[in-house]
C-alpha cells in the first residue's frame, strides 16, 4: 500500500476533528523532564496520524519511570496513532504543547476495541508486576490465584496493577483524544486515581466509542466532550473521595453524558447539551451528587436520573442550574415522580433530595424539594469556576535567571529577585531551598507542573522558623492581590516550629490550584520513592526530632484573604491544620481539598464569612487522629459545605464524639455529608451545634442549616435511658445467658465484664490477653469468644467462673444443616462495594459448633484463613458490634451500618438467611428484638418499630449505643452499650 493510499484511507475513515487552542502553546524547560521530538527523537515516534506510535509513546513513559520515578513526558503537538493499551505509570504527568494540542488518535475498526470497556490509555498504580500495598491480603498458605488479563486492556495483559488509593501525582493535560469509527467498546482514559491527580485541558473527539473516561478520581478542569455512547462512565473512585469537575462540556452522547454510581459526584460550572440524560444514577445504586452553577440545553429525557430515592445514602443537591428546553429535571428512577420548572427556560434556584433536617432539632425525613422559576433566556455564561493562566509569553523561567532549584543552595534572594522584578514566574522541576519568607507582589504568578518535583523546602531547624515565636511563612500572598500559585509543594520541615507553609492574605480573584502542603503520607523523596511516616509502632515520625502537631497551620487564610483554592493537598501531620482560614469576609471558593493525617483540626474556620467549602476530603489516621477534629467553625457567618467525605481508617480503634463543630455561627449550611469509618470506631456524630445545643447523630445528611436564630426546643415524649455504669474505653458485643444476666467485652481494654443489677456493679470475668472481640453463650452457658487472636480464626470458650487457666480453643468444621440447633449470627454488617453483589446472609463454608451441641457460629473463609484487610482482620464475626442467637424457621433482622438499611429474612439449619427483604431504610450499629416481637435499632439513638417495619417509638440515650440486648429475669429490660457507659431501659 502506498503512503499517499495511508493517508486516503485515514482521512476517510478517522476524520481528525479541528485541534483545539493549546493551553501551553510553547516549550517549557525543564532539565529533568522526557520530551518526544517526533522524527528526531530516539523513542521513534512519528506524529504524523499514519505510523504507530504506541510502542515510542510507552518508551517514552517508562523513561520517566526509569530515569527520575516521578516527572513529565512533554508531548508537542502532531497527530500520535496508538493501537494499543498505553500505561502511565504513577506520579507521571503527561503535558502537551505546541500552537495546537498534541491528538492521541484511535484509528477506525482498530482489533481489540470493537468490544468494550477497551482502553487507550490506564493510569496504573504500578509498573506491570508489582503487588498493590494494602487491600485484602491473602494469608501465606493460601493458593496461588490463576494470573489473569486486566479487562479492557489491548492486548490482554496479566498482571496489570491498576491505579488504586495509593496512586498519587498522576495527571494529563493539553492533550486531545480521537476515536475513529467503528470502534464501540473504546474508551479514552481509566483513570481510578487518589489524591492530586487530575485531568485538564483536553477534548475528547468519542465518534463511535463508549466513552472518554472510565473509573474517575479526584479532580478535572476544562475537558469537553462530544459524542460517544457515554463521556464518562464511573463508579466509586479507588479511595471513596469524592470527584469533582469543573469548566467542562458534554454535547452529543447517545446515551448519557454521565452514567455512575457513588462517584460523590461534584460539578461546577458545566455544561451539558443535547443528550438523553446529564447524569444518570445506575439502578439500585446511591450517589452523592452536589451540581452548581451549571447548565442544561435541549436534553429530551430527565436532567438528573436518581435511583435509590428511599436510601439515607441518596444525597442530591443542585444550586443555580439554567435549564433549555429541559422537561424534567430530575426524576426518582424506582417511583418515577419527576420535578422540573415551568416553561421552555427556566432556573433551578435549588434542588435537593435525600435526609433534610428543616433545623437543627427537627427530626430529619427523606423529601425531594425543587425551588425553580421561569426566566425569559439563558443569560450570558459566567466566568469559569477556574481562571486561565497568563498568556504563555513573558514566563520567567527560574532556573535561567539564577536560582538552582538543587536542594542544597539557598535559593531564598535569587528567587525573591526573581519576584520582584517578573510577573510571572515558571519553576521547573526542583527543590528551591528557602531560608526567609518569599514575599510575592500583588500580581505574581507562580507556576510549577508537578508539586511532587518542583518544591519549595524548609531545611530542619532553619533560624527564624524554629523556636518559640510568631509564626512566619515561607510563601506570602499580600492582601488584596489576585496571585496565582500553581503546581508546587512547599515542605515546612520537621523541625520549624514556627513556620506556616503559605499566609495567604490574597483577594477573591487570586487562586491556588494543584499545589501540595508537603510531609506526611504521599510525600516522595527526591528520587521518586515514598517517604515512611511512621516509626514501627505508629505512635510517631520515624526521625525522632520529628515531632506531631508542633507547627502552625500549613495553608494560612486571613486577615481578608480570599480567592479561589482547588485540588489542594495537605496532609502533614507535623502541622496544627491542613487549611485554617480566619478573620475575612472576603469570598472565598474551595473545590476538591484534601486535609489528612492531622491531630487537633483538619480545617478550621474563624471569623469568616462568605465561603464555600465543596468536596472536602478528611481521613484520620490511627496513630495521629484518635482525637483529631475534622471541622471546627467558630464565630463566622454564611458558610456552605457541601459534599464532605469524613472517613476514619479501618484499624482505627478510639472513639471520638463528633465530625463537625459549630459556635457562636449562622447561616452555616451543610449538603451532602457521607461520615463513616470501616472500623469499630467511626464518629458518633456528625453536627455539633453549641448555640442550639444540638448534636445531631446521622452521619449521611443530605440537608441541614444553623440558621440564623436557633429555634425553639422541641417537645419529645421519648423513653429516657438510665445510666447504670460507665467509664469503659469502648464497649460492645452486649449477650445475656441463661438467666438473663448481661455480659460484654471492652476489646482494646481486653476485659469481659458481668453487670449484677442487684448489686449495681460490674464484675471482671476474664482480664487476660486473649484480645475478645465478640462474645455469645450456648444454652449450657458456656461463654464463647471470638477473638482477633492467631495467625488464623481463633474461637474459644470457658465457663465464666471458671479459674483463668480453664479455656477451650474450639475448631471449625465444615458446614452442615442443624435442625434444632441454634445459630448465632452478626447482628450488622459493614459490607463493602465488592461484597454487595451477594445476598445478604448467605451460607458459610465453616461452623464452630459450642461444647453442649446446642449452638453453632457460622464463619467465612476469611475468618478461618485469617486474611487480612489493611492489616485487620475484618471478618463479619468480629468486625459486628453484636452477635445474635437465630432459631431457625424464625425472622431474623440484620442491620448494614455502612449502607444504612436493615433486613429480615428466615433462618435456614445452616444458619443462612433465606427470603431475605428489606425492613427499614435505617441501618446502625446493633439490632434486638423483644419479647413482644418488636424491633429495636441502635442507629445514633434507639429506633423502634413494629413487626411489620412501621415506626413505633424512640428512646434517647445520652451517647450514641452500640450495642443492645434484651435481658433480666423476664428479657423486658433493654441493656445498651454507649461509647462510654452502660444505660438501660424498661419496656412494658
Amino acid at each position: 500500500m502506498s503512503r499517499l493510499t495511508l493517508l486516503l484511507l485515514v482521512a476517510f475513515s478517522a476524520p481528525i476533528a479541528a485541534q483545539a487552542q493549546s493551553f501551553y502553546p510553547t516549550r517549557l524547560e525543564d532539565k529533568t523532564a522526557v520530551y518526544l521530538s517526533p522524527g528526531h527523537d530516539t523513542f521513534g515516534t512519528k506524529a504524523d496520524g499514519i505510523a504507530d506510535d504506541t510502542a515510542a509513546l510507552q518508551k517514552a513513559i517508562d523513561t520517566v519511570a526509569d530515569t527520575t520515578h516521578q516527572g513529565i513526558l512533554f508531548i508537542p503537538e502532531g497527530h500520535y496513532r496508538i493501537t494499543k493499551t498505553l500505561y502511565v505509570w504513577p506520579g507521571i504527568r503527561l503535558i502537551g504543547y505546541g500552537a495546537q494540542r498534541p491528538t492521541l488518535i484511535l484509528p477506525a475498526n482498530t482489533p481489540g476495541y470493537q468490544t468494550g470497556p477497551s482502553y487507550m490509555v490506564i493510569f496504573t498504580g504500578g509498573r506491570t508486576g508489582e503487588r498493590r500495598r494494602g487491600g485484602l491480603q491473602r494469608p501465606a498458605n493460601a493458593p496461588a490465584v490463576a494470573p489473569a488479563p486486566f479487562a479492557g486492556t489491548v492486548p490482554p495483559t496479566i498482571n496489570v496493577v491498576d491505579a488504586n488509593p495509593g496512586t498519587f501525582y498522576s495527571a494529563m493535560s493539553n492533550i486531545d483524544f480521537e476515536i475513529g469509527d467503528a470502534n464501540p467498546g473504546a474508551v479514552g482514559i481509566r483513570f481510578h486515581v487518589a489524591q492530586h491527580c487530575f485531568l485538564t485541558h483536553m477534548n475528547f473527539h468519542i465518534g463511535s466509542g463508549m466513552a472518554a473516561l472510565q473509573d474517575i478520581g479526584n479532580e478535572a478542569e476544562d475537558l469537553h466532550f462530544d459524542g460517544g455512547q457515554f463521556a464518562i462512565m464511573t463508579g466509586r473512585p479507588s479511595p471513596g473521595w469524592q470527584f469533582t469537575l469543573l469548566d467542562s462540556t458534554f454535547d452529543g452522547q447517545r446515551e448519557a453524558a454521565i452514567k455512575e454510581h457513588e462517584a460523590g459526584l461534584v460539578l461546577i460550572h458545566d455544561t451539558f447539551k443535547n443528550v438523553p440524560t446529564a447524569v444518570d444514577i445506575e439502578p439500585k445504586h446511591i450517589e452523592e451528587l452536589w451540581i452548581k452553577n451549571s447548565r442544561f440545553e435541549n436534553i429530551s429525557g430527565p436532567a438528573i436520573l436518581i435511583s435509590e430515592e428511599n436510601s439515607r445514602l441518596t444525597e442530591i443537591n443542585v444550586e443555580d442550574a439554567l435549564c433549555d428546553r429541559v422537561k424534567t429535571f430530575a426524576q426518582l428512577r424506582d417511583s418515577g415522580k419527576t420535578f422540573s420548572g415551568a416553561g421552555p427556560t427556566y432556573r433551578v434556584a435549588t434542588f435537593s433530595h435525600g435526609l433534610t433536617f428543616d433545623s437543627p432539632k427537627a427530626r430529619g425525613v427523606i423529601v425531594t424539594r425543587i425551588d425553580a422559576k421561569a426566566i425569559p433566556s439563558l443569560p450570558p455564561a459566567s466566568a469559569p469556576a477556574i481562571q486561565a493562566l497568563p498568556t504563555q509569553t513573558n514566563w520567567a523561567n527560574a532556573l535561567e535567571l539564577g536560582a538552582k532549584g538543587d536542594g542544597s543552595t539557598d535559593d531564598t534572594a535569587a528567587l525573591q529577585h526573581i519576584v520582584d522584578t517578573n510577573r510571572i514566574i515558571y519553576l521547573p522541576s526542583g527543590r528551591y531551598r528557602l531560608t526567609n519568607t518569599l514575599r510575592l507582589r500583588p500580581d505574581t504568578v507562580l507556576i510549577g507542573l508537578h508539586p511532587s518535583t518542583t518544591q519549595f523546602d524548609l531545611s530542619d531547624s532553619t533560624p527564624g522558623f524554629d523556636g518559640p515565636g510568631a509564626p512566619k511563612a515561607m510563601l506570602l500572598a499580600p492582601q488584596g492581590g489576585t496571585n496565582i500559585v500553581t503546581g508546587i509543594g512547599l515542605f515546612s520541615g520537621g523541625v520549624n516550629s514556627r513556620s506556616v507553609a503559605v499566609m495567604w492574605m490574597a483577594g477573591k480573584d487570586s487562586l491556588m490550584d494543584d499545589v501540595r502542603f508537603l510531609g506526611g503520607h504521599g510525600t516522595n523523596n527526591a528520587d521518586g520513592t515514598r517517604m515512611n511516616p511512621y516509626n514501627n509502632t505508629h505512635s510517631g515520625d520515624p526521625n525522632p526530632l520529628y515531632r506531631w502537631d508542633v507547627q502552625y497551620p500549613s495553608l494560612w487564610v486571613l486577615n481578608g484573604g480570599g480567592g479561589t483554592f482547588s485540588d489542594i493537598w495537605t496532609p502533614d501531620t507535623f502541622s496544627q491544620a491542613g487549611l485554617y482560614i480566619s478573620d475575612t469576609k472576603t469570598e472565598g471558593h474551595v473545590y476538591e481539598l484534601s486535609s489528612e493525617h492531622h491531630v487537633r483540626n483538619e480545617v478550621k474556620l474563624k471569623r469568616v464569612s462568605n465561603w464555600e467549602i465543596v468536596a472536602l476530603q478528611t481521613e484520620e489516621e490511627r496513630g495521629e487522629g484518635p482525637q483529631c477534629l475534622p471541622l471546627a467553625i467558630e464565630d463566622s457567618d454564611n458558610i456552605t459545605v457541601a459534599e464532605f467525605h469524613a472517613y476514619r481508617v479501618v484499624s482505627s480503634f478510639v472513639p471520638y464524639d463528633k465530625t463537625i463543630h459549630v459556635s457562636n455561627s449562622h447561616n452555616i449550611r451543610f449538603r451532602n455529608l457521607h461520615i463513616y469509618s470501616d472500623s469499630k470506631a467511626a464518629f458518633d456524630s456528625s453536627v455539633k451545634d453549641d448555640d442550639s445545643g444540638i448534636t445531631n447523630r446521622e452521619l449521611e445528611i443530605a440537608s441541614l442549616t444553623i440558621p440564623e436564630k436557633s429555634p425553639a426546643a422541641v417537645a419529645t415524649r421519648h423513653i429516657q435511658a438510665t445510666r447504670l455504669t460507665g467509664s469503659f474505653f469502648n464497649p460492645s458485643s452486649a449477650t445475656v445467658d441463661s438467666h438473663g444476666q448481661l455480659y460484654f467485652v471492652d476489646t482494646v481494654k481486653q476485659h469481659i465484664f458481668r453487670y449484677l443489677p442487684a448489686d449495681k456493679r460490674l464484675e471482671v470475668v476474664r482480664d487476660n490477653a486473649i484480645e475478645p472481640g465478640n462474645i455469645f453463650f450456648d444454652h449450657s452457658d458456656n461463654l464463647m469468644v471470638i477473638s482477633y487472636a492467631g495467625a488464623t480464626g481463633t474461637v474459644y470458650t470457658f465457663k465464666p467462673d471458671s479459674p483463668a487457666t480453664d479455656l477451650q480453643i474450639l475448631e471449625p468444621q465444615p458446614a452442615a444443616p442443624h435442625p434444632g440447633m441454634t445459630a448465632v449470627l452478626p447482628a450488622d454488617h459493614w459490607r463493602f462495594t465488592a461484597e454487595r453483589a451477594t445476598g445478604i446472609g448467605g451460607p458459610q463454608p465453616w461452623q464452630y459448633v459450642s461444647p453442649d451441641g446446642s449452638t453453632f457460629l457460622p464463619a467465612g473463609e476469611d475468618f478461618v484463613s485469617g486474611a487480612l484487610y489493611y492489616g485487620i482482620k475484618m471478618a463479619d464475626i468480629l468486625r459486628a458490634f453484636t452477635l445474635s442467637p437465630a432459631t431457625p424457621g424464625k425472622t431474623f433482622y440484620v442491620s448494614d451500618e455502612g449502607e444504612k438499611m436493615t433486613w429480615s429474612g428466615q433462618v435456614a439449619p445452616d444458619g443462612s438467611l433465606t427470603h431475605v427483604k428489606p425492613f427499614t431504610n435505617q441501618g446502625g450499629e446493633s439490632i434486638a428484638v423483644a419479647p413482644d416481637g418488636k424491633v429495636y435499632l441502635a442507629a445514633g439513638q434507639i429506633y423502634i418499630y413494629n413487626p411489620n417495619g412501621t415506626p413505633a417509638g424512640e428512646i434517647d440515650v445520652p451517647e450514641r449505643p452500640i450495642s443492645i440486648v434484651f435481658g433480666g429475669k423476664d428479657h423486658k429490660t433493654l441493656y445498651i452499650l454507649a461509647r462510654t457507659s452502660l444505660y438501660s431501659a424498661s419496656i412494658p
